[in-house]
């Protein structure tokens, strides 16, 4: 569910209340333009879902998950492969709103990071890694394929196995 000032939320800030439902609200750690491309590719993807079915659910999760509205809440401390999936999860979805364009690790660290999105980075690199070894993603510097080692500044492009299912729920080899 998108966030928005005039729904309803729970005293603490982590539900919003809609119908009398409650559902986990959107990590407001996330900078604003990120989440908007997130919930772009959660609408985008939902409305995937009435032409595609079930194919097209995997990306209603990533986007979901990205946004920190499934799998560990974002205001507990996530371990290692929770904060992974979150990151992948990230990845796939972020590649999948700039359709063919490339996205930099740090937008995936932003997202799940917060304002401490620079402790994230080491592990951001190192699930891309294992995202390129399974060929969900390559990595590259201008024109170069590299590897997530690469010193400066690198970006992630889809791989040859990047698909609407690519890499579900598979952070780890």
């Amino acid at each position: 569910m998108p966030d928005s000032p005039d729904v309803e939320r729970t005293p603490d800030g982590h539900y919003l209340v809609i119908d009398g439902r409650r559902w986990r609200a959107s990590d407001p750690g996330i900078p604003d333009a990120l989440r908007q491309e997130l919930v772009d590719e959660l609408m985008a993807a939902r409305r995937a879902v009435r032409t595609q079915g079930d194919e097209a659910r995997p990306r209603v999760n990533d986007a979901k998950v990205a946004l920190g509205e499934r799998g560990r809440a974002w205001w507990e401390q996530p371990t290692e492969d929770e904060s992974a999936e979150r990151i992948a999860a990230t990845i796939r979805a972020l590649l999948r709103k700039r359709d063919g364009s490339s996205i930099c690790p740090s937008d995936a660290a932003r997202v799940v990071g917060g304002e401490s999105w620079r402790e994230r980075l080491d592990q951001v690199r190192a699930v891309a890694g294992e995202m390129a070894a399974r060929g969900v993603v390559v990595v590259t510097k201008g024109e170069e394929q590299v590897t997530v080692k690469a010193p400066g500044p690198i970006r992630l492009r889809r791989g040859p196995g990047f698909d609407a299912r690519s890499d579900q729920g598979s952070p780890h080899p």
